[in-house]
């Protein structure tokens, strides 16, 4: 009886470089458009929690006839203010934390005229005023 013998070829160094090599191109060409679209959906993302913050801002204005206070900012929508007994407070976000940007960063709330108009702002990738791109900042308005 004759034993036949297996012969196991296997990749040379040459054709393991010539993959690699074009996975490197495919990843060059489509890495910035994939780092595009998330930073879009970071910005859509901003923009879905402004409007949030927003319409919670309006309904407390609604049931307790008045925009938050400076001092009190955005907290007041879900903690209740110390000292305020009123049975009309409620939370208003229906969360234990305000929501952060999708940056990781505070939204900052202002008031324009205390009877009136309010900004909520998000400054963006960098946390800071100003900025282009995803760095720009954000607002309710």
């Amino acid at each position: 009886m004759r034993r036949r013998e297996t012969v196991q070829r296997g990749f040379s160094l040459l054709e393991m470089l010539v993959v690699l090599a074009i996975i490197g191109l495919l990843v060059a060409l489509f890495a910035p458009r994939l780092t595009g679209a998330f930073a879009g959906g970071q910005v859509k993302t901003t923009k879905a929690q402004l409007q949030q913050l927003s319409t919670a801002i309006e309904e407390f204005r609604m049931t307790m006839k008045r925009l938050p206070t400076e001092e009190e900012g955005l907290r007041v929508l879900v903690e209740r203010p110390e000292g305020d007994t009123a049975s009309e407070w409620r939370n208003f976000l229906g969360m234990r934390e305000l929501p952060k940007d999708a940056w990781g960063n505070d939204f900052v709330y202002s008031l324009d005229d205390p009877d009136f108009d309010y900004v909520i702002l998000s400054y963006g990738s960098d946390g800071r005023p100003g900025g282009e791109g995803d760095a720009s900042d954000l607002e309710n308005r």
